[in-house]
């Protein structure tokens, strides 16, 4: 389904931009450097469509994407529910989708470990590729995924590598035992 229009929303960590079809999302920006810029990427992105405001299924999202970037974690935010529009997305990469929607705020896991549930534990490329290519990020929380050795590995949105150590940071992501940022020696002590 054709892409009818994008919204851009303040966020704690910038203006993302969400645009959507009548089946669901059909994109979703994590912030540029400025609104400006996400603007400009939304508008390279869905040069088809105009900027309107988001009609209440697409509000629903917006809210659960603005309390996700919020650290408001209480509870944890669950994203399952939004609806994505993935015409057009390769059927791997939807598969690998799926499976990045089913974790958790803090939680992580390795592209081996998504290839591994793919029934094909020689994918971890083939993941990463997908996950890199991803349109619904936050949605689909591609920076959940971790390389094998600990290291963050890549991240396409704007800021990188960064970016996603920064919405890990937000999420209290742990991996392998104390949190993904502690100092060891600090997590000893305590």
């Amino acid at each position: 389904m054709p892409t009818q229009a994008y919204a851009l929303f303040p966020t704690p960590i910038g203006h993302c931009g969400i645009a959507w079809s009548e089946r669901g999302l059909t994109g979703v920006q994590l912030p540029e450097q400025d609104e400006a810029a996400t603007r400009a990427r939304m508008d390279r992105r869905f040069p088809q469509c105009s900027e309107a405001i988001a009609p209440p299924q697409v509000q629903e999202a917006i809210d659960a994407v603005m309390a996700l970037l919020s650290g408001a974690l209480q509870a944890p935010v669950d994203l399952m529910n939004v609806v994505l529009d993935m015409d057009g997305v390769p059927p791997f990469h939807q598969r690998v989708y799926e499976l990045a929607r089913r974790l958790l705020p803090g939680e992580t896991v390795t592209y081996g470990d998504i290839a591994r549930q793919l029934g094909d534990p020689g994918a971890a490329r083939a993941v990463g590729q997908a996950l890199g290519a991803n349109p619904f990020a936050p949605v689909v929380p591609c920076h959940r995924v971790l390389a094998a050795d600990g290291r963050a590995g890549g991240f396409s949105a704007h800021g990188n590598v960064t970016t996603k150590l920064r919405l890990l940071l937000i999420e209290h992501a742990q991996f392998n035992g104390p949190g993904l940022f502690d100092d060891p020696v600090d997590a000893q002590l305590s």
